[in-house]
């Protein structure tokens, strides 16, 4: 019996021959594919340590005739390796961020290096007992490693061992701005400094967002405003922020109303009748990328 990681074990019923308990094998314990495997069986979602007897048969859905040993499958299977899920990038970036090989992990969480590789090469959703294993293996909480504190504000997780701050040109800038997207309009008022989080479009080499008249950032009309525009990896530890400084003005031109309006990429999030647009001509364009440094 030889199989691959990705391939199903069925066991089957010794009297009727229908098949009683299948699972996906996501381990292997040695190179040419014999067994014991690891298996998750899919009625339960644990994972255990499986000798196959004369009862069970090896499933192979894409690579049928790929010999133990020979070249790696083509397809799907083989292109899922290296498309990570969220789950697999969170934990390879807290066994880097730790300093660790997926040796040193493994037995820590008393897990095949195997799997611990599918994990993280591949989509992914194990049972709370293994999180909690290489949650402790790694210094962190099952939380942050499914993802759980996505509600929580950006940048509490650990920062890079060497991060390298950069700055962007201008047309980094320009290229992180994109065509739309979200960004904050910040701007002092009478109440004092505001920011508000806008749908904004560029065109033309200007920033322009929808809002209603009369609304709180309808009053960034005929000030000096900030437009930043940011975007945060926690799983990797790392981001960019790019920052637009010029006078607001709003949009009186109806040709130019229609034309922006037939351009929106999307309804302004906020909903409502969003009738007044603002434009923000950059007359100073920054922006900085955290990064890890090159050693």
């Amino acid at each position: 019996m030889h199989a691959h990681l990705g391939d199903r074990l069925v066991v089957e019923s010794p009297v009727t021959g229908v098949g009683r308990r299948d699972g996906e094998i996501v381990g292997l314990h040695h190179d040419d594919g014999t067994p014991p495997y690891d298996v998750r069986w899919s009625d339960t979602g644990e994972i255990t340590l499986v000798f196959p007897g004369p009862d069970a048969h090896v499933h192979h859905p894409v690579h049928e005739e790929t010999p133990a040993g020979g070249p790696a499958p083509a397809g799907p299977a083989a292109s899922a390796a290296g498309q990570p899920g969220d789950f697999g990038r969170r934990l390879a970036a807290a066994r880097r961020r730790r300093g660790l090989s997926l040796e040193e992990t493994a037995g820590r969480a008393r897990m095949s290096p195997q799997y611990l590789a599918y994990l993280e090469q591949r989509p992914s959703e194990p049972g709370i007992a293994t999180v909690l294993r290489l949650a402790d293996a790694l210094g962190t909480t099952l939380v942050a490693l499914r993802g759980g504190d996505q509600e929580l504000p950006p940048g509490q997780g650990q920062a890079l061992l060497h991060p390298r701050l950069t700055d962007l040109s201008q047309d980094e800038c320009r290229a992180l701005l994109s065509t739309h997207g979200v960004g904050r309009v910040a701007f002092t008022t009478p109440d004092g400094p505001a920011a508000f989080p806008v749908n904004y479009e560029v065109a033309d080499g200007a920033v322009f967002f929808r809002t209603e008249p009369g609304s709180a950032p309808a009053t960034a009309v005929g000030n000096e405003v900030a437009f930043e525009v940011d975007h945060v990896d926690e799983t990797m530890s790392r981001g960019w922020s790019v920052l637009a400084v010029g006078r607001a003005e709003a949009v009186d031109d109806p040709e130019a109303v229609r034309r922006l309006q037939e351009r929106a990429h999307s309804a302004p999030w906020a909903g409502g009748p969003r009738t007044l647009w603002v434009k923000v001509c950059p007359t100073r364009l920054t922006g900085r990328r955290i990064t890890v440094a090159d050693r």
